[in-house]
């Protein structure tokens, strides 16, 4: 039996699930190259019915243990089979044992590993997680699914209650277990069945679909945040462009690695300074990009703050000097409106636990060190990943 102490097993699983995640990525980019996967939507098509998964072992570590000791049997028989290339005289011995380790490795159920798998499993969107597709995607909606899934993804329509089969409430965890190619092909290629959710593929195209997943994760966030006061589900900044005074980034997604700071400008009052340990933008509405003050960049579409109001859960108008703060893996973790930052502000966290870690210094480098202690373990589709976009 393998102890407890001093076993980080959240780390040890997350980087298994990593790995396993890489290994089937690799695997389909070969088999992309070898002509062996198709190409759908510009991108290569998974050619398996299962994939491996990790959604059993976050919800159950002796599940994790249980692989982690098979692979370790396995590794160990091959150790064993490649001496035995090198020691002639117990090459009978080892290829024994390495057989034997083999064939009594005590592998978990196959169910426990696996998942359903499409086409489009391992796809992800082409453009990334971006305010342009988050309007875009709540136009398309707006004309497509509010009828059955309600303007909260919730799914409690006249509509939806008459259907044979419930539309899954959009506002829950669903679009955050599954992966973001699975709900693609969904939407494109319809749920099967009787009363099943049909298939939109001649009525919406690849880039519309991909939009509209944008918009239904920001819309659950900010029915989140409407419902709970917090993130429950992490939620990224969504990429917006940016006009600078100083030449160099066009675009949000450029600061990977760095703390974002929002601000909404307020009519009639100056915006904060600049801050070094931080990337300000201001969000201007449709004000010219001159205006951006004490910040050196800004964004002055109508698209990006609407798309904030729909992360946030806020109307627009209620938005002006509200701050928004991204860690330095481009997920939202912090929102403000007076300008006084505390770790209270954190509306995003992994653990219950947040107050910098023990740091005594207030505001700004308070919240900093929570963050920085609390970083964010975000699972979907069974996998860790570090960012959204």
């Amino acid at each position: 039996m393998i102890p407890e102490v001093g076993i980080d097993w959240d780390a040890c699983i997350g980087l298994m699930l990593q790995a396993m995640q890489s290994l089937q990525q690799g695997l389909l980019h070969l088999l992309a190259a070898l002509g062996a996967a198709r190409d759908i939507d510009g991108q290569p098509a998974w050619p398996f019915a299962l994939r491996l998964s990790g959604e059993v072992m976050l919800i159950d570590r002796s599940v994790a243990r249980a692989l982690m000791g098979a692979l370790g049997y396995s590794a160990a028989a091959l150790l064993l089979v490649a001496l035995s290339f090198a020691w002639k005289r117990a090459r009978i011995p080892l290829l024994l044992a390495g057989g034997a380790l083999l064939l009594f490795t005590p592998w978990p159920d196959t169910a426990l590993l696996t998942a359903p798998a499409v086409p489009t499993s391992f796809h992800t969107s082409p453009t990334g997680f971006s305010a342009t597709a988050i309007v875009r995607g709540e136009q398309l909606y707006t004309r497509q699914c509010i009828a059955c899934h309600g303007a909260d993804g919730k799914g409690n329509t006249p509509l939806a209650l008459s259907l044979p089969v419930a539309p899954p409430n959009l506002s829950s965890g669903l679009l955050w277990r599954r992966s973001d190619g699975d709900i693609f092909w969904s939407l494109q290629y319809g749920k099967g069945g009787k009363g099943g959710m049909p298939a939109f593929a001649t009525r919406i195209s690849v880039a519309d679909s991909w939009a509209l997943i944008d918009y239904m994760k920001a819309n659950a966030a900010g029915v989140g945040i409407t419902d709970t006061g917090a993130w429950p589900r992490p939620v990224a900044l969504p990429d917006i462009a940016l006009a600078c005074r100083s030449p160099g980034a066009t675009h949000l997604s450029q600061w990977h690695g760095q703390r974002i700071r929002l601000v909404v400008a307020k009519p009639g009052k100056a915006p904060p300074p600049e801050d070094p340990r931080l990337q300000s933008v201001l969000l201007n509405g449709a004000a010219a990009p001159d205006t951006v003050g004490a910040i050196d960049c800004a964004n002055s579409q109508r698209d990006a703050l609407h798309a904030i109001a729909i992360i946030t859960g806020t109307p627009e108008e209620k938005l002006p000097g509200t701050q928004l703060l991204a860690d330095r893996d481009g997920w939202l973790r912090a929102r403000n409106a007076s300008g006084d930052w505390s770790p209270d502000d954190m509306l995003c966290r992994s653990t219950a636990v947040g107050e910098g870690a023990g740091n005594t210094a207030g505001g700004m480098d308070q919240l900093i060190a929570a963050m920085d202690a609390d970083p964010v373990r975000f699972a979907k589709g069974g996998f860790f990943t570090h960012r959204e976009r």
